[in-house]
């Protein structure tokens, strides 16, 4: 009972810092448009509803793009996509990330070096580009696009995890639990991933900022899912009419901005109260 006292404390301190609480803000904002995008824009967001390149309007607060389709229906239906990708990445770059982290730092030697070769190999990797030959030989699918960025995201997450790992598996608790009898997966899972994993949030948080960068980026592009919208997509249609409707490519680019900032942000109020080397409030 302590124990959860003593986190839902920190959290709270940890929230009081003008970063931590705009990037809480930004991204509960975020959350929040996607899973209510069809109760606040009922609408298609595809459908044409007023003339093209309508200026922002109290019809349309956001204006409207050259098929006459409304932006901010199409912003807030993009939240959707960018939090299902970010999501979805976000979870399988973790599953694995933290398995091979964990399973590396936990049996040090031939399997440590094994995993942390293929680590190197996938770091080095060039997402975007991989991305964009798979896209380019399977065919444009949002499915292929969290399958090819989540396979690719997870070495950052597993060096943490390792890190952490190879210093909790040397601790007195560890020890005891084994003289107890406690199986590996018992100590792995009951007592060396619960102290591995908080500095891990830190690196997933950032992880998802970069994810929807990448989205963002393949959709501007033209290799995003044509049957979803995105932000990406709204400002790739936004190019040819920059200088005689600055809103097409403002207000997307700006719902762009806003999410990766709070994740940011959330990520930096994170690494501060996690980091050991940083003061603590009382």
């Amino acid at each position: 009972m302590c124990g959860s006292i003593r986190v839902f404390g920190t959290s709270d301190v940890m929230f009081r810092t003008p970063g931590g609480a705009v990037g809480l803000v930004l991204t509960l904002a975020l959350i929040a448009l996607a899973i209510l995008a069809n109760s606040l824009a009922p609408a298609d967001p595809f459908a044409s509803v007023a003339q093209p390149l309508s200026p922002p309007s109290r019809a349309h607060s956001f204006g409207t793009d050259d098929l006459g389709r409304d932006v901010l229906t199409g912003v807030i239906h993009g939240a959707r996509t960018s939090l299902l990708v970010a999501a979805s990445v976000t979870a399988l770059a973790a599953l694995i990330g933290i398995s091979v982290g964990a399973l590396a730092g936990y049996r040090v030697g031939v399997v440590d070096d094994a995993l942390m070769r293929v680590t190197d190999f996938v770091l080095i990797m060039p997402r975007f580009f991989l991305a964009v030959v798979v896209i380019a030989l399977f065919g444009a699918g949002i499915d292929r696009l969290i399958l090819v960025l989540g396979l690719t995201s997870w070495p950052a997450i597993a060096r943490v995890v390792r890190a952490q790992t190879l210093s909790l598996v040397r601790r007195e608790f560890v020890d005891a639990a084994r003289a107890l009898g406690a199986t590996d997966t018992r100590v792995l899972l009951r007592y060396v991933l619960p102290g591995a994993l908080p500095p891990a949030l830190v690196v997933i948080s950032m992880n998802a900022a970069g994810v929807i960068l990448l989205e963002a980026g393949l959709s501007f592009i033209g290799l995003g899912d044509p049957s979803r919208m995105s932000w990406g997509y709204l400002a790739n249609n936004a190019q040819r009419f920059l200088r005689v409707a600055w809103w097409v490519a403002v207000f997307p680019g700006a719902a762009i901005a806003l999410a990766v900032l709070g994740l940011n942000l959330l990520g930096d109020a994170l690494n501060d109260r996690l980091d050991p080397r940083a003061p603590r409030q009382t």
